[in-house]
């Protein structure tokens, strides 16, 4: 896989940072419509202290934030929306399959649906090789930074 933009060329476009930020190299995106994002799953994430002790498995609703995360780099990367931040203002028609755990590969797909002035919907799914382990419609809005 080609990677097109790197974890610190993602940090030039979301506000997110360590412990919560989770892109690692984006390979493939469309401004406006598309983006396919890596995030490396390793033992050395601070929620595997907690969850769950002995059995390390990633938290859905950092899946989700990891999509949502993904989700918002072909909204920003699109002409009047540079420089802002997207919110994640609601989830839909969101399902858990498989848990994803220390070792994983996530493969986050983004595909923006819908757009309007200063919103986006996006059909978000999860990935570990080539099983499906999460999916979300998401509703974002565009703020100022």
């Amino acid at each position: 896989m080609m990677t097109i933009m790197t974890a610190q060329e993602v940090m030039e476009i979301i506000p997110n940072r360590y412990p919560i930020f989770f892109i690692d190299a984006v390979d493939e995106l469309i401004p406006g419509e598309k983006v396919v994002c890596r995030k490396n799953v390793t033992i050395n994430e601070e929620f595997f202290q907690g969850h769950f002790p002995g059995e390390p498995v990633m938290p859905g609703v950092l899946i989700i934030e990891s999509l949502a995360q993904a989700g918002s780099i072909p909204l920003l990367k699109m002409e009047g929306f540079e420089g802002k931040t997207a919110y994640l203002g609601g989830l839909n028609k969101v399902k858990f399959r498989q848990k994803v755990v220390p070792g994983d590969v996530l493969r986050l797909q983004v595909d923006i649906v819908k757009l309007k002035s200063n919103a986006g919907i996006g059909y978000g799914q999860a990935f570990v090789g080539d099983k499906k382990v999460a999916e979300a419609e998401m509703t974002f809005i565009i703020g100022a930074k």
